[in-house]
């Protein structure tokens, strides 16, 4: 099998209206053909959403209700994105909502979308690298002293993402390998969010694990949280607790 740097991969990005992808609508996509971190080919439009763009989302995507009047509907080019990225492996930062979104718009538009069935989540394959403080886009961007592209625009995110990739990959022999890695949960080292963000897991409360477990976090959270669990009922510290809302 070929090393990595000598597949072909697609990069897609999304800059939507909002986070809700039954109500919300894609505003802007970008896609770019890669391999290695050369870029072979790449596509970027604004779209017409058909609704308003809420001032907080234009805040941080800079895409206003003026710009993308006029500019294509998303089943418009729906069918160039197919054709473009073909069977080729998707990569992305969560890759899964921005597929989801385009997913949405096509059954809506009943256009066919059968693209995205082999994906890589650079977000998963940041925590598999464990190096960088925390796993944005923009963070990893940082991290690896990549150049900005155009922060929380969708070809400058998808640019950034083909550089983080090359980075993020090297370390697998070939795509076998790199899949491979991400099909098992991945153990992180500390609580990537809310309170205690930032904190290793061996000096949260025993409380705030026992509540965490039962939520509806992502697979490699989960199974860190029942790691740690699991870690101090073996060592005899499992029952220190009290009140399991008290340090939430």
């Amino acid at each position: 099998m070929q090393s990595v740097d000598k597949e072909i991969f697609a990069c897609i990005d999304c800059e939507l209206t909002g986070l809700d992808i039954e109500k919300d609508r894609i505003i802007e996509v970008a896609v770019a053909l890669f391999k290695g971190n050369e870029v072979l080919e790449s596509f970027e439009t604004l779209i017409d959403p058909g609704m308003p763009i809420p001032d907080e989302s234009a805040k941080i995507h800079h895409i206003t209700d003026l710009m993308v009047k006029g500019k294509p509907k998303i089943e418009d080019i729906i069918p160039k994105i197919v054709s473009m990225v073909g069977d080729y492996t998707v990569i992305g930062h969560g890759i899964s909502f921005d597929l989801d979104i385009i997913r949405k718009a096509a059954d809506r538009a009943h256009i066919p979308f059968p693209i995205g069935k082999k994906t890589i989540d650079t977000f998963r394959l940041a925590r598999l690298y464990g190096e960088s403080p925390t796993n944005s886009l923009d963070q990893l961007r940082h991290h690896f002293n990549i150049p900005a592209e155009g922060a929380h625009r969708a070809l400058g995110d998808v640019i950034v993402n083909v550089q983080v990739f090359w980075y993020l990959a090297k370390q697998f022999k070939n795509l076998k390998d790199l899949f491979q890695a991400l099909s098992k949960p991945i153990l992180l080292k500390a609580m990537p969010l809310g309170k205690h963000k930032g904190r290793p897991f061996s000096e949260l409360p025993i409380s705030f694990l026992r509540w965490a477990v039962h939520q509806q976090f992502d697979e490699d959270l989960l199974f860190s949280i029942r790691t740690e669990l699991k870690k101090r009922k073996s060592e005899g510290t499992f029952n220190q607790s009290s009140n399991p809302f008290q340090d939430l």
